[in-house]
């Protein structure tokens, strides 16, 4: 692989690095961010570390259904302000709770 393809995120086996393609091993837009899990997304879940983001920052997880607890409970133990919502729905800055609402 040349620089070239390298800093354009081609893969040496074809397709695109940054895509989230299934040859990168990184997850896809629709899948669920839980390690390993490659089902379905069912929800998004929107969280923000308010000790390295500002308050408008929001990073979002996507989650199947078997996950969506696991990773909500994940982020909530680290007292991160979080909000879920069905998949498609990107929670904001403002639906963002200590307790972790949900929106359905």
């Amino acid at each position: 692989m040349s620089l070239l393809d390298a800093l354009s995120g081609a893969s040496p086996l074809g397709g695109s690095l940054s895509g989230g393609s299934p040859l990168s091993g990184e997850p896809t837009a629709q899948e669920c961010s839980r390690a390993g899990c490659r089902a379905t997304a069912a929800w998004a879940i929107g969280w923000r570390n308010p000790k390295i983001h500002t308050a408008d920052r929001v990073k979002v997880w996507v989650a199947c259904d078997e996950h969506v607890a696991f990773l909500r409970e994940f982020l909530s133990a680290r007292d991160f302000p979080l909000a879920v919502a069905p998949f498609g729905t990107v929670p904001d800055a403002a639906s963002l709770s200590p307790f972790g609402s949900t929106t359905i």
